[in-house]
């Protein structure tokens, strides 16, 4: 089972040698990945609150991509900053999310990671199908290294931001001439709408997204809990099993035959001491043989 968390590249260098001096690296994801039980994951290469260029020597990429090929069994996934606005109308941001991008992509391709994660972001006034206009045109105006490939990741669906519909992500992979993938969150998936509590209900939605987006652009999975019910609309994650989606739910997730085998990002909350690695070892429980 490919399962693992998002993980922070950040801090002293993690390491057994005592006399390794501490500094942030991004070969601390690895390190770390592996002390919550994961085997696959998520990371942000700079603060995703801010506008920055990923800052990767090259001795941290070569050591980063041998300790996962030594270490870790599925792919890792880069998550854009949150800054980031494929839909928006306005010229500037538009500038500035189509940099963060092609500098995430860049990224990648130096840590031979396969995937970089994004949301579609808000329209603003410019409308659904004006949105997806935009965010095609900012996709496709990227050099997409040839082994990564954009992720566009599922919304709760709030306000004018897009990918909370299954139509709207089959809109963005219609409209771009670029090969895209999607990234299913099914925290974000439940409010937006979509039944995922019962085994009959995530038979249910599969088979929904099935039709309208279609499965073989699915790549890889957020595994979240959920705070808040089918249709809210409310982005809050919780741990697994103990939100609205819950045990039944999860159970089912994990074990589907068209998504057991997809690798699955954790971003789970922290409570009452419950962290990642209870998190990761929860799914593992409920994945059945």
């Amino acid at each position: 089972m490919k399962v693992g968390a998002h993980v922070s590249i950040s801090g002293s260098r993690v390491s057994s040698d005592d006399e390794t001096p501490p500094y942030d690296d991004i070969r601390n994801a690895v390190h770390r990945q592996l002390a919550f039980g994961g085997n696959c994951g998520q990371v942000f290469t700079t603060s995703p609150q801010v506008w920055a260029q990923p800052e990767i020597s090259e001795e941290a990429a070569e050591g980063f991509k041998e300790e996962t090929d030594d270490e870790l069994e599925g792919p890792w996934v880069i998550h854009s900053a949150y800054l980031v606005n494929l839909c928006t109308p306005k010229e500037d941001l538009r500038r500035k999310s189509t940099e963060s991008m092609q500098a995430e992509l860049d990224a990648a391709e130096r840590l031979g990671i396969p995937y970089v994660n994004v949301h579609l972001g808000a329209h603003t006034g410019a409308g659904v199908e004006g949105g997806l206009d935009n965010a095609a045109g900012v996709i496709d105006d990227l050099e997409v290294p040839e082994d990564v490939t954009i992720l566009i990741e599922s919304d709760a669906g709030s306000g004018t931001k897009l990918g909370g519909k299954f139509a709207h992500l089959a809109g963005i992979i219609d409209r771009t001439e670029t090969d895209i993938g999607i990234c299913i969150d099914t925290a974000h998936t439940l409010v937006a709408g979509n039944d995922l509590t019962t085994p009959a209900a995530v038979d249910e939605t599969i088979g929904r997204f099935d039709d309208e987006v279609g499965l073989e652009y699915l790549e890889y999975i957020h595994l979240n809990d959920s705070k808040h019910d089918v249709g809210t609309h409310k982005d809050e994650h919780a741990l697994i099993g103990e939100g609205y989606i819950g045990e039944d739910g999860m159970r089912a997730i994990v074990n589907h035959p068209d998504l057991r085998n997809l690798p699955f990002a954790l971003e789970t909350p922290t409570e009452d001491g419950r962290g990642f690695a209870w998190n990761i070892e929860k799914v593992k429980e409920l994945r059945e043989d």
